[in-house]
């Protein structure tokens, strides 16, 4: 079984490790102690979207679809 992600290294004690996430593990049914083969290659900076800009978004799209509604709500 191939099973393909990005990780991120992380520090634990004196070494760096990468783990496996739960779903892939259950998927691959790994048990501790159990063996796998990896293959490494490092790949460019995963960029994380800016939230606050995601959000201010979708509330402005939210607004202009319902806002109307939600103030008719508001006044009765």
């Amino acid at each position: 079984m191939v099973i393909k992600s990005i990780q991120k290294v992380i520090k634990v004690g004196d070494s760096l490790a990468v783990t496996i996430p739960a779903k892939d593990a259950r998927i691959a049914n790994l048990k501790p102690g159990a063996s796998v083969s990896i293959s490494l290659k490092e790949v460019e900076a995963v960029v994380e979207p800016d939230t606050k800009s995601t959000i201010d978004a979708e509330y402005q799209l939210f607004k202009k679809q319902y806002g109307a509604t939600l103030k008719n709500l508001a006044n009765r």
